[in-house]
């Protein structure tokens, strides 16, 4: 196993439990996106990233991502198909059945990820590296 694919289990160990609170794991010019969903967006640095994510998870009670399966797509890439759970605060909405299937690409180097992009569809990031499903 690859110490970038170490690194993303490591991630996902502290999501799984909802715990969003480390980002030692994540460069400090990260380049943080959402691509699609209901709030996508880009963001810089880790100030940036926590900040995004702080808002997101404010809408949500008992967020979490899960690792369903994962591809290493080169020496500096790890996708990460996610399952995602939660409840929404205003309406009571179960995320898990209304969301599709999503996916978390993570850019690594030296230990870091440079940058992850998170869809919320994981066809369209299929897509977007050339991939079938």
């Amino acid at each position: 196993m690859s110490a970038n694919l170490d690194l993303v289990r490591s991630i996902y160990a502290d999501w799984e439990r909802g715990d969003f609170s480390r980002a030692d794991w994540a460069d400090p010019e990260i380049a943080f996106v959402v691509a699609g969903g209901p709030a996508p967006g880009s963001w810089k640095g880790r100030t940036e990233m926590a900040d995004a994510w702080r808002d997101y998870l404010s809408a949500w009670e008992n967020y979490r991502f899960a690792m369903a399966s994962f591809r290493e797509i080169d020496d500096e890439r790890v996708l990460v198909f996610v399952q995602v759970s939660g409840l929404a605060k205003t309406s009571g909405v179960a995320l898990e059945d209304v969301r599709p299937e999503g996916a978390n690409l993570f850019h690594l180097r030296d230990g870091r990820v440079t940058r992850l992009v998170s869809y919320w569809d994981r066809d369209r990031a299929l897509a977007h590296l050339g991939l079938e499903g």
